[in-house]
């Protein structure tokens, strides 16, 4: 009685069986756990993110309990509230920190209401070509120096600038050195962080959607406020937050064109530097810091955040 036995098929080489070593039933297990395959790419830079963020919070809340000597100005580890308690109730403080806020607002309305149609006309309007010339001209600004930027706008807005020569012939005169100089310079500044995420928004709203908005009758104010706004919100947000966190904590611009006037950063600055009163500009710092904190926690309570 003879066996059949099988035969491998001519031209076919053999291919030996997989070993079962810890490495490959490690592959198998994440292969089939994607989210825990994800968390642990992400560990390592999240740890050190968070590693840097959180020790950097909790260094400048550990330096704004503590004190200077005023007989040598050396920094005191004595826990104290003192420069939180003059933070929160001394009226100088007080008025830049609206100051600061009142700017940080305006500049954050002015950029939401130029890159608005901005954006709209580059993701709806223009053809293709025309689509990259104009993100080249948006980015184009971010590749110079922010100093030469500023210096450029303290040039625009000076009593023999380019704004009092164009204006004059009109009965207009240049704002000058101010809160005003301030907002336009920042609002330019900051202008293409709050074009680009509108932009990318306002692409991704389909073209259907306005075409039968107008075929069911919709004019063009409420189709935008009705159909694109809403879908656009989170974008408009994101842009928001970059422009108006950026804002806050600027002390640079107020330095350059913005005359007597200060804001938070300078204070920031005043104590760190010539004051050499390091626990107090911590203190200071922890204001924009608890705005931010507010103002994204805002943010969050309308679901803009889940949807970015």
């Amino acid at each position: 009685m003879t066996v059949d036995t099988p035969t491998r098929p001519a031209g076919r080489p053999i291919v030996p069986a997989p070993r079962d070593t810890v490495a490959r039933r490690g592959s198998v297990f994440l292969s089939r756990h994607p989210r825990l395959r994800l968390s642990l790419l992400l560990s390592a830079p999240m740890f050190w993110l968070g590693l840097v963020y959180i020790a950097a919070l909790a260094a400048l809340l550990i330096t704004a309990l503590w004190t200077v000597d005023t007989f040598t100005g050396t920094i005191s580890q004595t826990w104290t509230l003192d420069n939180i308690v003059a933070v929160l109730t001394g009226s100088l403080y007080q008025t830049v920190t609206l100051r600061t806020l009142g700017v940080a607002l305006m500049v954050t309305l002015v950029d939401i209401l130029i890159a608005l149609p901005i954006a709209f006309y580059m993701a709806k309007v223009a053809s293709a070509r025309l689509q990259r010339v104009l993100v080249i001209a948006v980015l184009m600004p971010l590749w110079a120096s922010y100093l030469v930027k500023a210096y450029a706008w303290r040039s625009v807005l000076s009593r023999d600038g380019i704004f009092e020569w164009l204006a004059a012939p009109f009965g207009g005169h240049t704002p000058g050195y101010g809160l005003p100089a301030t907002i336009i310079t920042l609002s330019y500044l900051w202008l293409p962080y709050v074009i680009l995420p509108i932009y990318a928004g306002l692409e991704r709203v389909p073209d259907s959607l306005l075409e039968a908005s107008g075929d069911l009758g919709g004019k063009t104010w409420s189709t935008l406020r009705l159909v694109v706004l809403p879908m656009i919100w989170p974008a408009i947000i994101a842009g928001s937050i970059f422009s108006f966190s950026l804002s806050l904590g600027d002390y640079i611009t107020v330095n350059i064109v913005g005359g007597a006037n200060q804001m938070l950063g300078n204070l920031v600055y005043t104590n760190v530097g010539a004051a050499n009163n390091l626990p107090l500009a911590a203190a200071i710092a922890l204001i924009p810091i608890v705005i931010i904190f507010a103002y994204l926690a805002a943010v969050r309570r309308t679901g803009a955040l889940e949807n970015l």
